[in-house]
Formats: structure tokens, C-alpha cells, sequence
């Protein structure tokens, strides 16, 4: 078995009667199912629907969903013609979708409704998008229907011969140069990652993973990727609140749960205020809940386990540059050292080095460093960005970490100025390039400051020009038109921004003085 495309293949045929996928959406009492049989059926008639319009071996799909059955039929049947699926954040503006779009030089976009409108803005500017493919009901002019093509298509496998090192996945992830940067990932990543997640949660074909966070991370799909692995069922929670879990987990008999460290926060501030009471549910068949995405603050944890005692814990550390979590991990059997991210995952090595590449001592503070066949192929088109983070098949990760006397791994810093709030990387160079653009901001710096509910939120320090007057409400509204809404700071004060002698924001120094508060 060499591909994901194998497994569902092979769930098809060893489960063809069993439910693969649920989508849940509360709000409108909506639940849908589809079996493996229908899933892999609908994934080839999409195949078929694609290859049609010339899709083949090496072209790219750009695909903009939100959480839905659709997106897993539509990834499917993507990586099946041999295409590389390229998944967008559906936080990311028209002007994302443009850098991303003219990257991949993608022939074909498969959209959902809610990002018609941000398409048709600079649909003229897409000039390599020969086809629109829309997940929905209102089709504007020029889109084909995903529901009609699957109807019309056949439904018969393609000969399409994949093999491990085959590229299928384009990620774009936000970079330090305030760009998103793309992660090319082949089909043995991704069997990696599954055989991986199988091995650290060890999933059956009785489990039901509910599934939370947006698919286009690698994060959310890869956990996900052990269900597949053995069959066992999905659930596709639509809305996410509490309550819409609690039900979940208890009407479709949930055993495993990924969460962020918001929702967790969340959950337990509905049970400690009893807006929520655990009594009022059916839990015993939920098993797991792992966390992973950001740092993950031992005390979250430990407020857990008092509702939850008997509840199965682990804490997954990853990257999308290492096909997403696992390349670290605390283990279900390690909650004695919550606190650290774990030792090396299954099928993984890992190293703490200097800046000169060599082993740190044991205690000391050094960069991680991974090892595995989940390392990505490169960053696409970027060949110098690839050769400074894939040395000798290690792979840098840029997070600084000790390593205690039993072999576990702590995070201590972060090498890059990554803020990661509620599960999402903000890099602050984006977000400063755009705010350099605003006619009366001098000189601007972004630093992370902690929150209780999404462990950080960005912070902006603005020194506006001499002269000029800036209130906090122009620089909202400024924000509101030229920034992603996840990415927008939370905060701002108006301050001078210290840099040193050359030229380099002394964030040390805004940390000490506005997160250390």
C-alpha cells in the first residue's frame, strides 16, 4: 500500500457498508453520512470529472473549502489524477489567493460558496485558472457545479500510476518574509503520517475520530489519517462551541478528540461556570483527547483531568514542513511529564543542536532538529529556503528545546518570532509590512503577548510619524482592510519601536516591556 488513495481504496472494499464520514451542523439539525463504498466512488467520479478537463500527473488544484465531506471527496479525487492538491487557509484574503494561485500556476480551483466572493475580485488576475469547480447551490457564471460533474462523470478507478515519491500536496504556511511559504509534500509523507498516528493512538476500525480543525492544515487531516489507515469512521463538527462537542461526542459515540488549546480553555470555563455539566452527558466513549498546534500550558491540562480523570492525554508537537504532528510526542502512557512535548515520534529521530549543527549537551538549550520519511520534498520554487532548512535530511525547525535526563523534549523559545495564537502561526513581519503602508505610521513592530484563552495574541507597538496625529480606530480600520482577520493584532500602543545598531527590532526589549507584565 503506497498511497492514502490505496487506503481508502482498500476501506471500500473490506467495509464497503460502514460510514466513513459524518458532517454535523447544529445549528441547521443538519447530518449527513456517506460509506467508504460512496466515498471512494465519489472521490472517482471527481477523478474522472478532472482528468476530463485535462487534469493529469503534475498539475495543481487549487481547493478552498470549509469542513465538509466535500473537501475530503474533493482532495481524493485531486491527488488521484495525479495532481497536487494546494489547500488555502479560509482565512486568507483575494491578495493570498493570488500569490498562492500564481506559485502553484494552478489550472483548476475547487471552491466552496463562501469564497466566491473573494474569487470573483481578481478572477481577471488568475491567469493560469482555466476552470472553477463550486461546491454549492448558487453558481455564478463560468463555475461548473461539483455536484453535477460528480453525477455526470464515471465512476470507474483511474490507471493512474502513483508511486511514494510522486508529489500530491502543495501547503502554503505564512513566512517570516510575510509571504505564505509552499511545503511540497509527496505520497510518502503522507503514508508517514498515517502510519505515525495510527502508532501513537493507536486507532481501530471501531473508533470515531470528531473532527475539529480546518482540514487544509496539515494537522486536523494527518490525526484523521489514522482512522483511515484502519477504517474506523469520522465525524465533520461544522460549528464549534462546548456544547455542539459534548453532543457530538455523545450522539455519534466520538472516542477521539484533537483539540486547541481555546477550545480546551473553553470547555472548562463552561464546566467550572456550570453552563456546561458533564453529568448532563453521555462521555464514556470518548477515550482521547490530545492537544497539539502551540504550546500547551501543564495547567490546562491538569484542570482536564480533574472532570476527565479517566480520560486518555497526549500532547503533539509538528510541523507542516515534517507532513504535519508526530515527528514529537508525549505518548497517552507519559502523563506524569506533561509539561514537555515528548520524546521522538514513531518512524522519527530527533537531534538539539548549536548554531555550528552539533549535539548540545543533555539540560542544554539547542534548536530541534527532525529526522524521518515525513520530512517534506522542499519549499517549492524556494531552493535556498530548502537547503538552509534540510541539512543532511535533518530538518530544522527553528523552535529551541532541552532534553531532560529521561530523553523529554521542553520547548524554551521559539528561533523565529512566530506568535501562535489559538492553533494558528502569525508571523509578525507580515503583519509589520502591511502597517508599514499606512501614511502615517513611521516605524511599527508586532510581538506576541500572552492570553489566557489562545495562549498569545499579537500586540502592536506604532510610532506614528512626527507631526501626524493616529488614533487606535484608524489603525482598526486600516487593519480590517489590508489584513487576513486572523492575523490582525489584537492590541495596539502607540510607542517608539527600539532598534539596534543594525537596524534590527530589539523585540527582547518589547517583550520585557509589554508581555512581561
Amino acid at each position: 500500500m503506497t498511497t492514502i488513495s490505496e487506503m481508502l481504496a482498500q476501506n471500500a472494499k473490506l467495509y464497503p457498508d460502514d460510514i466513513a464520514l459524518i458532517e454535523l451542523k447544529p445549528s441547521q439539525k443538519m447530518r449527513k453520512e456517506i460509506t467508504w463504498e460512496q466515498f471512494d466512488e465519489r472521490a472517482n467520479r471527481i477523478v474522472n470529472a478532472l482528468m476530463d478537463k485535462g487534469i493529469g500527473k503534475g498539475d495543481k488544484v487549487i481547493h478552498w473549502m470549509m469542513n465538509s465531506i466535500n473537501w475530503l471527496e474533493a482532495y481524493f479525487g485531486i491527488i488521484r489524477t495525479g495532481a497536487w492538491a494546494v489547500p488555502l487557509n479560509f482565512r486568507f484574503t483575494s491578495r493570498d489567493l493570488k500569490y498562492c494561485a500564481d506559485i502553484a500556476e494552478a489550472r483548476v480551483m475547487i471552491l466552496g460558496e463562501e469564497f466566491v466572493e473573494r474569487v470573483e475580485s481578481i478572477r481577471s488576475q488568475l491567469h493560469t485558472i482555466q476552470h472553477y469547480i463550486l461546491a454549492g447551490q448558487n453558481l455564478p457564471g463560468n463555475m461548473d457545479g461539483l455536484e453535477d460533474l460528480i453525477k455526470s462523470s464515471s465512476s470507474r478507478p483511474t490507471d493512474v500510476e502513483l508511486t511514494d515519491e510522486d508529489e500530491c500536496g502543495l501547503y502554503f504556511t505564512s513566512g517570516t518574509t510575510g509571504d505564505p511559504k509552499p511545503i511540497l509534500l509527496t505520497h510518502k509523507n503522507m503514508v508517514c503520517a498515517a502510519i505515525t498516528e495510527q502508532a501513537h493512538h493507536y486507532q481501530t476500525h471501531g473508533d470515531n475520530f470528531i473532527l475539529l480543525p480546518p482540514l487544509y492544515h496539515t494537522g486536523a487531516k494527518m490525526h484523521w489519517f489514522g482512522n483511515l489507515l484502519t477504517g474506523g469512521k469520522a465525524t465533520i463538527l461544522k460549528e464549534i462551541n462546548p456544547q455542539n462537542i459534548f453532543e457530538a461526542v455523545e450522539k455519534e459515540r466520538g472516542t477521539i478528540v484533537w483539540l486547541l488549546v481555546p477550545w480546551v480553555h473553553d470547555i472548562l470555563v463552561a464546566l467550572d461556570r456550570g453552563e456546561l455539566k458533564r453529568e448532563d452527558y453521555d462521555l464514556s466513549c470518548w477515550r482521547l483527547m490530545h492537544i497539539g498546534a502551540q504550546p500547551v500550558p501543564p495547567s490546562l491540562v491538569q484542570r482536564w483531568k480533574k472532570y476527565f480523570p479517566n480520560m486518555q492525554y497526549d500532547t503533539n508537537y509538528g510541523l507542516g514542513e515534517a507532513s504535519g504532528p508526530g515527528c514529537v510526542h508525549l505518548g497517552i502512557e507519559n502523563e506524569i511529564k506533561i509539561g514537555a512535548i515528548g520524546r521522538a515520534g514513531f518512524n522519527w529521530d530527533v537531534r538539539i543542536v548549536n548554531d555550528s549543527g552539533k549535539d548540545v549537551a543533555q539540560g542544554e538549550a539547542g534548536e530541534l532538529i527532525v529526522e524521518g520519511c515525513g520530512v517534506m520534498k522542499e519549499y517549492y520554487k524556494n531552493p535556498e529556503k530548502t537547503a538552509e532548512t534540510i541539512r543532511d535530511g535533518w530538518l530544522y525547525t527553528g523552535d529551541m528545546v532541552r532534553m531532560d535526563s529521561e530523553g523529554f523534549i521542553y520547548l524554551v523559545d521559539r528561533k523565529k518570532d512566530v506568535i501562535i495564537t489559538g492553533g494558528e502561526n502569525i508571523y509578525p513581519a507580515e503583519v509589520e509590512e502591511i502597517l508599514h503602508r499606512h501614511p502615517k505610521i513611521y516605524d511599527v513592530a508586532v510581538i506576541g503577548i500572552p492570553d489566557e484563552r489562545l495562549g498569545e495574541i499579537p500586540l502592536a507597538i506604532i510610532d506614528h510619524k512626527s507631526g501626524e496625529t493616529l488614533t487606535e480606530a484608524e489603525v482598526i480600520v486600516f487593519c480590517e482592510q489590508n489584513l487576513a482577520k486572523h492575523i490582525r493584532p489584537r492590541r495596539i500602543v502607540f510607542d517608539k519601536v527600539p532598534r539596534n545598531p543594525t537596524g534590527k527590532i530589539e523585540k527582547p526589549k518589547l517583550r520585557q516591556k509589554f508581555a512581561d507584565q
